[in-house]
Protein backbone atom coordinates (compact mmCIF):
# COMPACT_ATOMS: atom_id res chain seq x y z
CA UNK A 1 0.00 0.00 0.00
CA UNK A 2 1.70 3.08 -0.86
CA UNK A 3 1.31 6.46 0.75
CA UNK A 4 -1.17 8.76 0.31
CA UNK A 5 -2.66 12.60 1.63
CA UNK A 6 -6.32 13.66 1.27
CA UNK A 7 -8.30 16.33 2.54
CA UNK A 8 -11.71 14.95 2.93
CA UNK A 9 -13.26 15.18 5.26
CA UNK A 10 -10.31 16.16 6.98
CA UNK A 11 -6.54 16.37 6.68
CA UNK A 12 -5.58 12.46 6.07
CA UNK A 13 -2.54 10.77 6.25
CA UNK A 14 -2.33 6.81 5.02
CA UNK A 15 0.30 4.81 4.90
CA UNK A 16 2.30 1.98 7.40
CA UNK A 17 5.38 4.01 9.53
CA UNK A 18 3.82 7.63 9.04
CA UNK A 19 3.80 7.73 12.86
CA UNK A 20 7.21 9.53 12.74
CA UNK A 21 5.56 12.87 11.70
CA UNK A 22 3.11 12.80 14.67
CA UNK A 23 5.53 15.58 15.89
CA UNK A 24 5.33 17.75 12.90
CA UNK A 25 1.71 17.27 13.09
CA UNK A 26 1.64 17.94 16.68
CA UNK A 27 3.68 21.11 15.25
CA UNK A 28 1.93 22.39 12.73
CA UNK A 29 -1.65 22.74 14.85
CA UNK A 30 0.74 24.52 17.45
CA UNK A 31 0.27 21.69 20.13
CA UNK A 32 3.56 21.62 22.26
CA UNK A 33 1.81 19.39 25.24
CA UNK A 34 0.16 16.98 23.97
CA UNK A 35 -2.04 14.74 25.69
CA UNK A 36 -2.47 11.02 24.49
CA UNK A 37 -5.64 9.30 24.99
CA UNK A 38 -5.46 5.23 24.80
CA UNK A 39 -6.11 2.45 27.04
CA UNK A 40 -4.29 1.03 29.33
CA UNK A 41 -3.37 -2.07 27.50
CA UNK A 42 -2.12 -0.15 23.97
CA UNK A 43 -0.03 1.92 26.63
CA UNK A 44 1.68 -1.03 27.29
CA UNK A 45 2.56 -1.61 23.62
CA UNK A 46 5.93 -0.77 21.76
CA UNK A 47 4.51 0.93 19.04
CA UNK A 48 2.86 3.75 21.59
CA UNK A 49 5.94 3.58 23.88
CA UNK A 50 7.62 4.50 20.76
CA UNK A 51 5.62 7.38 19.94
CA UNK A 52 5.63 8.92 23.21
CA UNK A 53 9.53 8.73 23.11
CA UNK A 54 9.73 10.29 19.46
CA UNK A 55 7.39 13.76 20.96
CA UNK A 56 9.81 13.84 23.76
CA UNK A 57 12.80 13.90 21.27
CA UNK A 58 11.32 16.50 19.16
CA UNK A 59 10.81 18.94 22.43
CA UNK A 60 7.64 18.45 22.95
CA UNK A 61 6.24 17.51 26.41
CA UNK A 62 3.69 14.59 25.99
CA UNK A 63 1.20 13.65 28.69
CA UNK A 64 -1.07 10.21 29.02
CA UNK A 65 -4.31 9.37 30.40
CA UNK A 66 -5.39 5.26 29.86
CA UNK A 67 -8.15 5.27 32.10
CA UNK A 68 -10.43 4.55 29.28
CA UNK A 69 -13.15 1.26 28.68
CA UNK A 70 -14.56 -0.56 26.09
CA UNK A 71 -17.98 1.44 26.55
CA UNK A 72 -16.94 4.93 27.81
CA UNK A 73 -18.26 6.70 30.40
CA UNK A 74 -19.31 10.49 31.51
CA UNK A 75 -16.93 9.86 34.49
CA UNK A 76 -14.06 8.61 32.35
CA UNK A 77 -14.60 11.77 30.21
CA UNK A 78 -14.36 14.23 33.66
CA UNK A 79 -11.50 12.64 34.73
CA UNK A 80 -9.52 12.97 31.43
CA UNK A 81 -11.18 17.02 31.40
CA UNK A 82 -8.86 16.81 34.95
CA UNK A 83 -5.70 15.81 33.93
CA UNK A 84 -5.88 17.46 30.61
CA UNK A 85 -6.17 20.80 32.90
CA UNK A 86 -3.81 19.70 35.12
CA UNK A 87 -1.12 18.99 32.85
CA UNK A 88 -1.47 22.52 30.97
CA UNK A 89 -2.38 20.53 27.94
CA UNK A 90 -2.76 22.23 24.71
CA UNK A 91 -4.07 19.95 22.56
CA UNK A 92 -5.40 15.57 22.35
CA UNK A 93 -3.72 12.94 20.80
CA UNK A 94 -6.21 10.07 20.39
CA UNK A 95 -4.43 6.59 19.50
CA UNK A 96 -6.97 3.61 19.54
CA UNK A 97 -10.36 2.28 18.93
CA UNK A 98 -13.54 3.82 18.82
CA UNK A 99 -13.69 4.53 22.77
CA UNK A 100 -10.25 5.87 23.13
CA UNK A 101 -11.17 8.32 20.04
CA UNK A 102 -14.63 8.73 21.77
CA UNK A 103 -12.79 9.91 24.93
CA UNK A 104 -10.07 12.07 23.38
CA UNK A 105 -12.31 13.65 21.09
CA UNK A 106 -14.92 14.80 24.19
CA UNK A 107 -11.79 15.61 26.33
CA UNK A 108 -10.75 18.35 23.56
CA UNK A 109 -14.52 20.10 23.43
CA UNK A 110 -15.10 19.41 27.05
CA UNK A 111 -11.72 20.49 28.67
CA UNK A 112 -12.70 24.09 29.45
CA UNK A 113 -16.27 24.05 28.78
CA UNK A 114 -18.83 25.96 31.42
CA UNK A 115 -21.67 23.37 30.17
CA UNK A 116 -22.31 20.25 31.44
CA UNK A 117 -20.94 17.52 29.29
CA UNK A 118 -25.07 15.79 28.61
CA UNK A 119 -25.78 19.06 27.19
CA UNK A 120 -24.20 18.71 24.35
CA UNK A 121 -26.02 15.36 23.26
CA UNK A 122 -26.74 15.17 19.49
CA UNK A 123 -30.61 16.80 19.88
CA UNK A 124 -31.36 19.70 17.77
CA UNK A 125 -29.05 22.51 17.83
CA UNK A 126 -27.65 21.46 21.49
CA UNK A 127 -24.20 21.65 20.31
CA UNK A 128 -24.53 25.63 20.21
CA UNK A 129 -24.32 25.53 24.07
CA UNK A 130 -20.54 24.92 23.42
CA UNK A 131 -18.07 27.92 23.64
CA UNK A 132 -16.28 26.93 20.51
CA UNK A 133 -13.62 29.52 21.59
CA UNK A 134 -11.73 26.45 23.50
CA UNK A 135 -12.26 23.23 22.00
CA UNK A 136 -9.32 21.78 21.74
CA UNK A 137 -7.01 21.07 18.56
CA UNK A 138 -7.35 16.75 17.98
CA UNK A 139 -5.09 14.21 16.37
CA UNK A 140 -6.41 11.03 15.91
CA UNK A 141 -4.90 7.46 15.37
CA UNK A 142 -7.62 4.49 14.72
CA UNK A 143 -5.71 1.20 15.83
CA UNK A 144 -8.44 -0.67 14.79
CA UNK A 145 -10.43 -0.70 11.29
CA UNK A 146 -14.56 -0.17 12.15
CA UNK A 147 -16.18 2.84 14.37
CA UNK A 148 -14.22 5.03 12.00
CA UNK A 149 -14.81 7.95 15.00
CA UNK A 150 -11.20 9.32 13.90
CA UNK A 151 -13.37 11.05 10.99
CA UNK A 152 -16.40 11.84 13.21
CA UNK A 153 -18.18 14.74 14.83
CA UNK A 154 -19.81 12.56 17.38
CA UNK A 155 -18.70 10.48 20.38
CA UNK A 156 -20.83 7.52 22.24
CA UNK A 157 -20.17 8.43 25.90
CA UNK A 158 -22.43 6.24 28.52
CA UNK A 159 -24.54 8.36 31.21
CA UNK A 160 -24.03 5.81 34.39
CA UNK A 161 -27.96 7.07 36.07
CA UNK A 162 -29.66 6.16 32.74
CA UNK A 163 -27.47 3.55 31.59
CA UNK A 164 -28.12 4.89 27.76
CA UNK A 165 -25.13 5.81 25.23
CA UNK A 166 -25.44 9.39 24.68
CA UNK A 167 -24.55 10.73 21.09
CA UNK A 168 -22.26 13.95 22.13
CA UNK A 169 -21.55 15.86 19.06
CA UNK A 170 -19.89 19.04 18.08
CA UNK A 171 -18.72 20.11 14.43
CA UNK A 172 -15.01 20.74 16.40
CA UNK A 173 -14.89 17.69 17.57
CA UNK A 174 -13.82 16.27 14.27
CA UNK A 175 -9.96 15.85 14.60
CA UNK A 176 -7.66 18.08 12.52
CA UNK A 177 -5.19 15.48 11.58
CA UNK A 178 -5.77 11.70 11.10
CA UNK A 179 -3.30 9.16 10.48
CA UNK A 180 -3.72 5.97 9.20
CA UNK A 181 -0.66 3.97 9.83
CA UNK A 182 -1.93 -0.10 9.70
CA UNK A 183 1.37 -0.94 11.49
CA UNK A 184 -1.33 -0.09 15.01
CA UNK A 185 -3.26 -2.28 14.30
CA UNK A 186 -1.53 -5.80 13.34
CA UNK A 187 -1.82 -6.53 16.98
CA UNK A 188 -5.32 -7.15 17.03
CA UNK A 189 -6.65 -10.39 17.25
CA UNK A 190 -8.41 -12.48 14.68
CA UNK A 191 -12.07 -11.88 16.72
CA UNK A 192 -11.47 -8.13 16.94
CA UNK A 193 -10.71 -7.78 13.85
CA UNK A 194 -13.49 -9.78 12.37
CA UNK A 195 -15.92 -7.60 15.26
CA UNK A 196 -14.53 -4.05 13.98
CA UNK A 197 -14.18 -4.99 10.49
CA UNK A 198 -18.28 -6.08 10.15
CA UNK A 199 -18.84 -3.29 12.49
CA UNK A 200 -17.66 -0.95 9.19
CA UNK A 201 -19.65 -2.58 7.10
CA UNK A 202 -22.92 -2.21 9.39
CA UNK A 203 -22.07 1.61 8.90
CA UNK A 204 -21.85 1.33 5.38
CA UNK A 205 -24.69 -0.82 4.75
CA UNK A 206 -27.20 1.27 7.14
CA UNK A 207 -25.83 4.04 5.22
CA UNK A 208 -26.51 2.80 1.93
CA UNK A 209 -30.23 1.65 3.02
CA UNK A 210 -31.25 4.55 4.74
CA UNK A 211 -33.90 7.06 3.07
CA UNK A 212 -32.11 9.92 3.17
CA UNK A 213 -31.06 11.47 -0.16
CA UNK A 214 -27.67 11.52 -0.41
CA UNK A 215 -25.74 10.92 -3.35
CA UNK A 216 -22.00 11.44 -2.61
CA UNK A 217 -22.57 9.50 0.99
CA UNK A 218 -24.07 6.80 -0.78
CA UNK A 219 -21.57 6.42 -3.14
CA UNK A 220 -18.76 6.65 -0.36
CA UNK A 221 -20.68 3.54 0.79
CA UNK A 222 -21.23 1.36 -2.26
CA UNK A 223 -17.26 1.79 -2.67
CA UNK A 224 -16.31 1.19 1.09
CA UNK A 225 -18.43 -2.51 0.61
CA UNK A 226 -16.49 -3.21 -2.15
CA UNK A 227 -13.02 -2.86 0.40
CA UNK A 228 -14.48 -4.87 2.63
CA UNK A 229 -15.56 -7.17 0.25
CA UNK A 230 -11.91 -7.48 -0.82
CA UNK A 231 -9.90 -7.39 2.39
CA UNK A 232 -11.70 -8.04 5.70
CA UNK A 233 -11.11 -12.20 5.08
CA UNK A 234 -7.53 -11.40 4.41
CA UNK A 235 -7.27 -9.30 7.80
CA UNK A 236 -8.93 -11.91 9.84
CA UNK A 237 -6.78 -14.31 8.36
CA UNK A 238 -3.18 -13.02 8.45
CA UNK A 239 -3.29 -9.86 10.39
CA UNK A 240 -0.01 -9.36 9.30
CA UNK A 241 -1.22 -7.97 5.75
CA UNK A 242 -0.57 -4.77 6.30
CA UNK A 243 -2.26 -4.16 2.47
CA UNK A 244 -5.15 -5.67 3.84
CA UNK A 245 -5.17 -3.63 7.27
CA UNK A 246 -4.71 -0.01 5.66
CA UNK A 247 -7.45 -1.30 2.91
CA UNK A 248 -10.00 -1.83 6.04
CA UNK A 249 -8.75 1.37 7.78
CA UNK A 250 -9.66 3.01 4.68
CA UNK A 251 -13.67 0.99 4.52
CA UNK A 252 -13.72 1.91 8.21
CA UNK A 253 -13.18 5.86 7.88
CA UNK A 254 -15.54 5.74 4.70
CA UNK A 255 -18.47 4.22 6.78
CA UNK A 256 -17.88 7.13 9.17
CA UNK A 257 -18.39 9.49 6.36
CA UNK A 258 -21.09 7.68 4.45
CA UNK A 259 -23.23 7.70 7.62
CA UNK A 260 -24.23 11.60 7.26
CA UNK A 261 -26.99 9.42 5.55
CA UNK A 262 -27.96 7.83 8.42
CA UNK A 263 -27.84 4.59 10.11
CA UNK A 264 -30.63 2.34 11.10
CA UNK A 265 -32.12 -0.39 13.62
CA UNK A 266 -28.92 -2.28 13.90
CA UNK A 267 -27.51 0.46 15.71
CA UNK A 268 -30.49 1.62 17.47
CA UNK A 269 -30.74 -2.06 18.73
CA UNK A 270 -26.81 -2.23 19.77
CA UNK A 271 -26.42 1.06 21.43
CA UNK A 272 -28.93 -0.43 23.87
CA UNK A 273 -27.42 -3.57 24.36
CA UNK A 274 -24.03 -2.86 24.61
CA UNK A 275 -24.95 0.10 27.82
CA UNK A 276 -26.84 -2.65 29.62
CA UNK A 277 -24.62 -6.02 28.66
CA UNK A 278 -21.74 -4.45 28.07
CA UNK A 279 -21.18 -5.96 24.92
CA UNK A 280 -18.55 -5.42 22.08
CA UNK A 281 -20.40 -2.61 19.70
CA UNK A 282 -19.42 -3.76 16.66
CA UNK A 283 -20.02 -7.65 17.44
CA UNK A 284 -23.04 -6.96 18.60
CA UNK A 285 -24.00 -5.22 14.68
CA UNK A 286 -22.06 -7.99 13.20
CA UNK A 287 -24.66 -10.85 14.39
CA UNK A 288 -27.65 -7.88 14.07
CA UNK A 289 -27.07 -7.67 11.11
CA UNK A 290 -29.04 -10.62 8.83
CA UNK A 291 -31.95 -10.25 11.12
CA UNK A 292 -32.63 -6.37 10.52
CA UNK A 293 -31.89 -6.81 6.88
CA UNK A 294 -35.26 -9.41 6.73
CA UNK A 295 -37.09 -7.09 9.04
CA UNK A 296 -36.45 -4.23 6.57
CA UNK A 297 -36.89 -6.46 3.48
CA UNK A 298 -40.40 -5.05 2.05
CA UNK A 299 -38.12 -1.43 1.23
CA UNK A 300 -34.65 -2.69 1.07
CA UNK A 301 -34.95 -5.58 -1.36
CA UNK A 302 -34.44 -3.72 -5.07
CA UNK A 303 -31.53 -1.65 -3.76
CA UNK A 304 -29.82 -4.57 -2.31
CA UNK A 305 -30.67 -6.67 -5.60
CA UNK A 306 -28.33 -3.24 -7.23
CA UNK A 307 -25.67 -3.81 -4.46
CA UNK A 308 -25.25 -7.29 -5.29
CA UNK A 309 -24.46 -6.84 -8.59
CA UNK A 310 -22.23 -3.93 -7.83
CA UNK A 311 -20.54 -6.24 -4.91
CA UNK A 312 -20.44 -9.26 -7.86
CA UNK A 313 -22.14 -11.41 -5.29
CA UNK A 314 -24.76 -11.84 -7.19
CA UNK A 315 -28.23 -10.17 -8.78
CA UNK A 316 -31.04 -10.71 -6.00
CA UNK A 317 -31.76 -9.39 -2.47
CA UNK A 318 -31.14 -13.21 -1.60
CA UNK A 319 -27.97 -13.07 -3.12
CA UNK A 320 -26.61 -10.42 -0.74
CA UNK A 321 -28.44 -11.72 2.07
CA UNK A 322 -26.73 -15.16 1.37
CA UNK A 323 -22.73 -13.00 1.04
CA UNK A 324 -23.53 -10.99 4.22
CA UNK A 325 -24.14 -14.94 6.23
CA UNK A 326 -21.35 -16.47 4.14
CA UNK A 327 -18.72 -13.31 5.00
CA UNK A 328 -19.98 -13.92 8.78
CA UNK A 329 -19.46 -17.66 8.85
CA UNK A 330 -15.89 -16.51 7.16
CA UNK A 331 -14.58 -14.40 9.76
CA UNK A 332 -15.97 -16.07 12.82
CA UNK A 333 -19.21 -14.16 13.47
CA UNK A 334 -21.54 -15.65 15.95
CA UNK A 335 -24.84 -16.27 14.36
CA UNK A 336 -27.26 -15.97 17.61
CA UNK A 337 -27.30 -13.14 20.03
CA UNK A 338 -27.22 -15.41 23.06
CA UNK A 339 -23.32 -15.85 21.85
CA UNK A 340 -22.00 -12.49 22.70
CA UNK A 341 -24.43 -11.78 26.06
CA UNK A 342 -24.70 -14.06 28.83
CA UNK A 343 -27.45 -12.62 30.46
CA UNK A 344 -31.28 -12.46 30.43
CA UNK A 345 -31.91 -9.57 27.58
CA UNK A 346 -34.81 -7.51 28.83
CA UNK A 347 -36.26 -7.66 25.14
CA UNK A 348 -39.54 -5.04 26.04
CA UNK A 349 -36.30 -2.08 27.73
CA UNK A 350 -34.58 -3.04 24.58
CA UNK A 351 -37.18 -2.68 22.36
CA UNK A 352 -38.08 0.98 23.74
CA UNK A 353 -34.94 2.44 24.22
CA UNK A 354 -33.70 1.42 20.38
CA UNK A 355 -37.25 3.41 19.24
CA UNK A 356 -35.66 6.44 20.95
CA UNK A 357 -32.54 5.92 19.95
CA UNK A 358 -31.38 8.65 17.10
CA UNK A 359 -30.62 5.76 14.41
CA UNK A 360 -33.93 4.26 14.20
CA UNK A 361 -34.65 7.72 12.48
CA UNK A 362 -33.65 6.37 9.67
CA UNK A 363 -34.41 3.06 9.31
CA UNK A 364 -35.78 2.27 5.96
CA UNK A 365 -38.45 1.46 8.11
CA UNK A 366 -40.06 3.28 11.05
CA UNK A 367 -39.92 0.39 13.11
CA UNK A 368 -42.51 0.25 16.76
CA UNK A 369 -41.57 -1.34 19.64
CA UNK A 370 -42.98 -4.90 18.55
CA UNK A 371 -40.73 -4.81 15.65
CA UNK A 372 -37.58 -4.52 17.62
CA UNK A 373 -38.61 -7.08 19.73
CA UNK A 374 -39.37 -9.13 16.47
CA UNK A 375 -36.09 -8.50 15.24
CA UNK A 376 -34.54 -9.31 19.22
CA UNK A 377 -36.12 -12.57 19.27
CA UNK A 378 -35.02 -13.51 15.76
CA UNK A 379 -31.33 -12.72 16.80
CA UNK A 380 -31.58 -14.60 19.88
CA UNK A 381 -32.89 -17.87 18.52
CA UNK A 382 -30.97 -17.57 15.15
CA UNK A 383 -34.02 -17.48 12.41
CA UNK A 384 -33.23 -15.23 9.73
CA UNK A 385 -36.52 -16.02 7.95
CA UNK A 386 -38.71 -12.38 7.22
CA UNK A 387 -41.54 -14.31 7.41
CA UNK A 388 -40.59 -14.72 11.18
CA UNK A 389 -39.67 -11.24 11.57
Amino acid sequence: MTQADWNYPTQIHVGPGRRVELADYCQSLKIQRPLIVTDRMLLGLPLVQEVLAALSAAGLAPGVFSEVNGNPTGSEVGAGCQAYRAGGHDGVLAIGGGSAMDVGKTIAVMAHQRCALFDLEDIGDQWQRADASVIQPIIAVPTTAGTGSEVGRAALIKETETTRKVIIFHPQMLPKIVLLDADFTVGLPPHLTAATGMDALSHLLEAYCSPVFHPMAEGIARQGMVIVRDYLIRAVANGADLDARTQMQIASMMGATAFQKGLGAMHALAHPLGAYHNAHHGLLNAILMPYVLQANRSVIEAPLASLARHLEVGSTYEDFLAWVLALRDEVGIPHRLTEAISETVDVPAIARAAILDPSAATNPIRFKAMDYERVLRAAMSGVVDSAAI
